[in-house]
């Protein structure tokens, strides 16, 4: 009996091993369609998901190039090819010699130049600023561990509140420029806290992304039937009609976000993994729950899935009961649920809980079916599907673009890890 069911483990981990292999080749394949065309003569230029050709015009967006650099460090993470971290250090210098301003903070649009276009200093963009410095310092770039530590102060000193999150965008002398706070923003930071937590393994990364995790999915959430609103007041009241009228704004709509609540899922099972002290609160929902950050990210998934799924991807925003105001499929979303899930089943497995473990896998083959609903002939992901009654018809990026194929291919790193940690690795 002890043999066959060590023989069995054996198999599994031997499976396990197999899906991450599969899914670092994922990482790559997402790369390779990058490299090298990607590259301009300074920081990168988008491709159509169409025709594979560059983007017209010459602006350069923060969030794009950060999400470049964080993407191409990934690859040297998984032991790519050296073009992975000669591409980083590529966008690296960009970052540095063109957005970055000589006043302090990062300009959030500049032209090839390095001239900035718009001088913007968001928070949103600044969260990816973070992110790309953690995941070039855990690649071992050269430089980018200082740079992590001088942006982490920055934020601490230009963008965190009183309440220790994230404030709005600012002008460039900081001044504010609306009494406005945003989940996505935090959400992002958070993400960005823990992987300067991976790249540095410094307590005081993991206490501020557990502290962000905590007052969004937990606290604030506990007022909405421990679902997630997007937009708040300076003092971080509940603003349920901000934007009201603009339901399908790129950054800001009015709603509940599935993909939101997925990507959400992913971080907190990230949290639990890495041992963050587990939530204060148990009042969600005007209801007690136990458990931790697992719980609660399986929670948020399970609500992705009941509120946004449609069989070909999620509704883009719903209201509280589920009923859709857009019904624009987003690809972003399909791909940060393929990461949750994979990061949850992970989470599932080292407790021992097989069967949630084999529902999320189940969740996670399912999802992976419809990436090639998103993909373009290029190989370049496209935006969005519209919804069915408006044709159903895929949509690229408009100009500049924020999108490099960075959620996909953090679908692919998530489940590389999670295979690999499954295995035994």
């Amino acid at each position: 009996m002890t043999s066959n069911h060590n023989e069995t483990e054996a198999g599994d981990a031997d499976a396990m091993r197999d899906r991450a292999e599969a899914a670092r080749g994922g990482v790559l394949a997402t790369l390779r369609v990058q490299y090298p065309d990607v590259l301009a003569d300074r920081g990168y230029r988008l491709l159509h998901p169409r025709s594979g050709d560059h983007y017209t015009g010459d602006r350069r967006h923060l969030v794009a190039t950060c999400r470049s650099i964080a993407n191409f460090a990934v690859g040297a993470l998984a032991d790519g090819p050296d073009w992975c971290r000669d591409a980083a250090e590529h966008g690296l210098r960009f970052l540095r010699e063109a957005h970055r301003a000589d006043g302090g903070g990062y300009h959030l649009v500049v032209d090839a130049e390095g001239d900035p276009v718009d001088r913007t200093r968001s928070a949103y963009g600044h969260a990816f600023v973070l992110l790309a410095f953690a995941r070039a310092a855990d690649a071992g770039l050269d430089g980018a561990a200082a740079d992590l530590e001088a942006t982490h102060q920055l934020i601490g000193e230009r963008f965190r509140d009183d309440h220790g999150l994230l404030r709005s965008d600012c002008d460039p002398d900081w001044t504010e420029r609306e009494p406005y706070r945003g989940q996505n923003a935090n959400m992002h930071a958070c993400e960005a806290y823990l992987a300067a937590y991976e790249a540095t393994e410094r307590s005081e990364y993991l206490d501020r992304a557990r502290h962000v995790a905590e007052t969004i999915t937990v606290e604030l959430a506990a007022e909405t039937d421990g679902l997630l609103w997007e937009h708040y007041t300076d003092a971080w009241d509940h603003d349920f009609a901000y934007n009201g009228d603009e339901p399908r704004h790129q950054f800001r709509p009015p709603g509940y976000q599935p993909g939101h609540h997925a990507e959400w899922a992913k971080f907190l099972a990230l949290l639990d993994r890495y041992e963050a002290a587990p939530p204060v609160s148990e009042k969600r929902g005007g209801r007690e729950k136990g458990g931790g950050w697992y719980e609660r990210g399986a929670e948020l998934f399970d609500a992705a899935v009941e509120h946004g799924w449609t069989e070909n991807g999620f509704v883009y925003t719903h209201e509280a009961g589920g009923s859709p105001i857009v019904g624009d499929r987003y690809g972003w979303a399909l791909a940060e649920a393929i990461g949750a899930s994979a990061a949850l089943a992970e989470r599932a497995a080292a407790r021992g809980d097989d069967g949630d473990a084999e529902r999320l896998d189940g969740w996670n083959r399912r999802l992976a079916v419809c990436t090639d609903l998103y993909r373009g002939p290029a190989g370049v992901w496209y935006e969005k599907r519209l919804a069915p009654e408006a044709g159903g018809g895929l949509v690229a990026p408009d100009p500049p673009g924020v999108e490099p194929d960075y959620h996909p291919l953090g679908a692919e790193y998530e489940s590389y890890r999670s295979a690999r940690l499954r295995g035994g690795e």
